[in-house]
């Protein structure tokens, strides 16, 4: 039930971004870890999408991370992949490598295993940023199997890219 409702709400929040976007006169673009394109699955089920989104960065490895989105190793040494450091260098990388306004970046632990004591199972985060030199990050530590913790950072992820539209007026 939990994952049908979630569902749901992906498919209607992604309908709105697109439509928040296309009153904006923005497109978007993602950098996606954990979720494994995810976000850009939700977005891409929209029809007309094509319209407002420009391409999505699947950076699994730290090494797609450093060489499409330029995120520094220092940064990888020093926070982990799981960071918002590294979430907020890949959203400023999205946008760099790409025609978009706005981006979303995902890196988390989904589990089963992987987590740490101070990174449990779970642990995402995300960064956000736009040209306007705007970026947000935030941390969660979704609850669930695997595929419910991605399901719940999609919509996490969708949902701060419609929230950050509708701050704009």
């Amino acid at each position: 039930m939990i994952e049908d409702n979630v569902n749901r709400q992906i498919v209607d929040v992604a309908q709105g971004l697109g439509e928040d976007l296309q009153a904006q006169g923005w497109v978007a673009t993602t950098a996606e870890s954990c979720t494994g394109g995810g976000v850009s699955m939700a977005i891409t089920e929209v029809a007309g999408s094509s319209a407002w989104f420009d391409r999505a960065f699947i950076t699994y490895s730290n090494e797609a991370k450093m060489e499409m989105l330029g995120v520094t190793e220092q940064a990888l040494i020093d926070q982990g992949a799981v960071s918002e450091l590294v979430v907020t260098q890949m959203a400023q990388g999205a946008l760099a490598h790409s025609a978009a306004q706005i981006s979303v970046a995902i890196s988390g632990i989904a589990g089963p295993s992987g987590g740490t004591e101070t990174k449990p199972v779970g642990t995402v985060c995300f960064g956000w940023a736009d040209t306007t030199g705007w970026y947000c990050t935030n941390t969660q530590i979704f609850t669930g199997d695997r595929a419910q913790v991605r399901e719940q950072a999609v919509l996490f992820a969708l949902q701060g890219m419609r929230d950050r539209l509708l701050s704009l007026g």
